[in-house]
């Protein structure tokens, strides 16, 4: 991203427009394909116990793309920097519940954009583990935590050529996916691939219980189908490229993924690398793949572009996370401190190190607790608020201009809300009291920041009480 000029919290940023189609479509496919799909298949299967798992990621696309939706018409119609807090605020109202949503994404965003970014280091030094043979777990814990370390250090500067850089890091990405997807085609066995264990179909509570699990990984691999709305001061021709740019990043990584996951099943039995919490393969399945095909030499070469792909992705995710609670700051909706620039290179190093130093402590958990609380965290306030922010935009400001209106309205919305909901009630009684919790302790904090520093709700009261006076 472009970085703004040193400013004061409040003045307006001029940024340069420098993402169109190609760009803004490479962003978002960057931080979707990432290191996900690589190393969250034996998870996937793991959840449900066989390949019908792959439902979860059907269920995941009946989620995504209705809610892609709702980002499409959002970002096209405020195409400003921030994405959510944005939308929140202006749709459930500025200066009243719109400061309370925005002030809860930034603060649900300050736990769920750092498990973001871990998962990526947790994949990096889980991969490595193929070429260092013998590496412990507390090594590998080690790892995750420097790739975290050498993540700032690298970001820790203005970025003037972040398109071009983000374009790179797409075709990287690219060609990993297309070489297990080519290789799978030349070999697959649709006997290995579709080899249902017994009862794969009953439709018990355990079955809907594993669908939502399988579900929430689904979905973990689609995040990132909206990144271009965070930076859209960047974006030429935003009402255009917005919106294009994520359903496409939609439907072209639907269709990977699929490719991928039966590439995979169709060479290495599932059963190899299932359940994944007790078989060591299954933190480089694919690297295992390539090598039953091609042997070691090449497997290790796979497993140094499986790693490059996973620090394109979280170089890409913290660059674009580090200024979400910058932006938020800026406007007044979150503490100042985040709105601070360094004072001669002109980024948001305070929310830069934050977000990093956080990611960092989150990589000392593991993987399926990472995607659990993340997704889990998001839900109610960021994908369940944002449709209440399209039913009141459209209800309160039918006359704002929008590029992209949702398709069939309000139908996407209805789906959307449901699948959200599934997935949030089938992730287990800790996680809903973790993000339940997290809730209650923003809605003190906004209330405690509020009142400090006179804003609604105790504007109006503060107010009376001086007249009174």
């Amino acid at each position: 991203m472009a970085e703004p000029a040193p400013s004061a919290p409040g003045e307006p940023v001029h940024l340069t427009r420098r993402f169109g189609q190609l760009q803004a479509t490479a962003l978002n496919m960057t931080n979707m394909v990432g290191v996900g799909p690589f190393i969250t298949i034996p998870m996937l299967l793991s959840a449900m116990n066989g390949p019908h798992a792959m439902l979860g990621w059907l269920i995941a696309i009946l989620i995504t793309v209705p809610d892609g939706m709702i980002w499409a018409e959002l970002g096209a119609a405020m195409p400003g920097s921030g994405g959510s807090y944005r939308y929140l605020r202006e749709g459930f109202g500025r200066e009243t519940w719109g400061r309370l949503m925005a002030f809860l994404f930034i603060w649900m965003f300050i736990l769920s954009g750092p498990l973001e970014i871990a998962s990526g280091y947790i994949g990096f030094a889980k991969y490595l583990g193929y070429i260092w043979k013998g590496i412990t777990p507390f090594q590998t814990m080690l790892i995750a935590a420097a790739v975290g370390i050498a993540n700032i250090a690298l970001l820790y500067r203005r970025i003037s050529s972040v398109a071009t850089i983000t374009v790179s890091l797409w075709a990287g990405s690219m060609i990993t996916a297309v070489a297990v997807v080519v290789t799978g085609a030349m070999h697959f066995n649709p006997k290995l691939a579709f080899d249902f264990p017994s009862g794969a179909f009953d439709l018990s509570l355990g079955f809907f219980l594993g669908l939502g699990a399988a579900a929430r990984v689904g979905i973990y691999d689609f995040l990132g189908y909206y990144d271009i709305c965070y930076i859209g001061d960047e974006v030429k021709n935003p009402g255009r490229v917005i919106p294009r740019s994520i359903l496409w990043s939609l439907v072209g990584v639907a269709f990977l993924y699929i490719a991928i996951n039966l590439s995979i099943i169709g060479i290495v039995p599932w059963r190899d690398f299932v359940p994944s919490s007790e078989k060591p393969n299954a933190d480089f399945v694919v690297a295992i793949f390539m090598e039953k095909i091609y042997g070691k030499d090449v497997a290790t070469v796979f497993t140094l572009m499986v790693l490059w792909t996973a620090l394109g992705s979280v170089f890409a995710l913290l660059l674009g996370y580090s200024r979400i609670p910058y932006a938020a700051a800026r406007d007044g909706l979150f503490f100042k401190v985040f709105a601070t620039l360094h004072p001669t290179k002109g980024f948001p190093y305070v929310s830069l190190l934050v977000i990093g130093l956080v990611a960092m402590g989150c990589s000392f958990v593991s993987l399926d607790v990472v995607i659990n609380t993340l997704i889990a965290s998001r839900i109610l306030i960021q994908f369940v608020g944002q449709i209440g922010a399209v039913i009141l935009l459209r209800r309160n400001a039918p006359n704002m201009a929008r590029p992209y209106r949702i398709w069939l309205y309000p139908l996407p919305l209805g789906l959307a809300f449901v699948g959200w909901m599934f997935v949030f009630l089938t992730s287990g009684g800790q996680t809903i009291l973790l993000s339940l919790g997290s809730l209650a302790l923003g809605v003190a904090a906004f209330l405690v920041w509020s009142r400090a520093t006179h804003r609604w709700p105790f504007q109006q009261d503060l107010t009376q009480a001086a007249s009174k006076d």
